[in-house]
């Protein structure tokens, strides 16, 4: 799953490489949580980008009470055109999730051991989402969310977890984004990254708590339970269709 990420990378910086028009105040953070405003892109008729702000926890138009977005952080991307929370969105209202980098967490001596995933590259990417609008009673204006897709880890990142967040780029952004682009389409794009574009490393535990988000949080263990891991060699795996 995904539980926590990223996002650090000037909105400058942000804005040219995912093609967006405005300059929205973006705070850097590195302990990003799940009932927390995230920044995502959506496309118009046109296709052109717009940013948002959106709540990560999905709730359903359908839904009685808000509440339930907690547990709609994810969306499995095996499940996720059948599942009655996911599947219209995932066939109308697709978003990109802008981030920096993710973590994991390995039970290990002493209790649970963060990780800090990213690109090898160190560039900042886009997560696949799924955005909702709910009217819920007593709201003044509708409540805009958002969930992130998962797929099967690859083989580098299964040394912490069975699960990562579906990471697009490129040509993929613009065709999960695609207004016209069928479910069928959308799908093929629920793949695991390659294990050679992914990199990870111990961090503070710290991290733990929701309320800490300092860049301290995220620098490299040295010396410290957790500071190694012991990763599989890269091999590319399959397209999940």
């Amino acid at each position: 799953m995904c539980g926590r990420y990223s996002l650090t990378t000037p909105v400058e910086a942000l804005a040219r490489l995912f093609g967006f028009a405005e300059r929205p105040n973006l705070v850097p953070r590195v302990n990003i949580a799940p009932g927390q405003e995230v920044a995502a892109l959506r496309a118009d008729d046109e296709g052109a980008r717009h940013f948002a702000w959106l709540r990560w926890g999905l709730v359903p138009s359908w839904a009685k009470d808000e509440k339930i977005g907690y547990r709609m952080i994810n969306a499995r991307a095996e499940s996720v055109a059948d599942k009655p929370a996911f599947r219209t969105a995932f066939r109308k209202r697709r978003c990109l999730i802008l981030a920096d980098g993710f973590y994991e967490w390995r039970a290990e001596a002493g209790g649970k051991q963060p990780y800090r995933i990213t690109l090898a590259d160190g560039r900042p990417f886009a997560f696949a989402g799924l955005w909702e609008c709910w009217e819920g009673a007593g709201r003044d204006r509708p409540l805009e969310t958002c969930s992130i897709v998962t797929t099967a880890a690859n083989a580098r990142l299964r040394a912490l977890h069975d699960r990562m967040p579906v990471i697009l780029e490129g040509a993929d952004c613009a065709a999960w984004l695609d207004p016209d682009a069928t479910a069928a389409a959308a799908r093929v794009l629920l793949r695991p990254l390659a294990p050679e574009e992914t990199t990870f490393h111990a961090v503070s535990r710290r991290l733990n708590s929701a309320a800490a988000d300092d860049p301290a949080l995220i620098a490299p263990l040295k010396g410290e339970a957790g500071a190694e891991v012991a990763a599989p060699a890269p091999e590319r795996q399959p397209r999940l269709l």
